[in-house]
């Protein structure tokens, strides 16, 4: 689980350049997965700060149906924040024996 966090951290602060909008499709799926395992891994301790910003996360990056906003420098700050709370999540994470 931390390696996926990882990844998904490194695709966010990634984003913040200026890509192709394939990558952007290859990053709404890997933070869409990522947030969706967070949530799933977090309900057990029931509804908490990470299962509410995890499935917000969720809902924004989904490549099904997509959220635009049309700005990039929107989305940069989106995308820091995010990778922020990526590594957050996986310094805290603690495997369970």
């Amino acid at each position: 689980m931390k390696i996926l966090l990882f990844i998904c951290a490194g695709l966010l602060f990634l984003g913040i350049a200026k890509l192709p909008i394939g990558y952007y499709t290859l990053l709404r799926i890997a933070v869409t997965i990522g947030s969706i395992a967070v949530v799933i891994t977090e309900l057990e301790n029931g509804l908490n700060f990470w299962v509410i910003s995890f499935g917000l996360l969720a809902i924004l990056f989904n490549p099904l149906i997509p959220i635009y906003l049309y700005n990039k420098s929107i989305w940069m700050v989106i995308d820091f924040i995010s990778g922020i709370l990526f590594l957050i999540k996986s310094a805290l994470y603690k495997e369970k024996p």
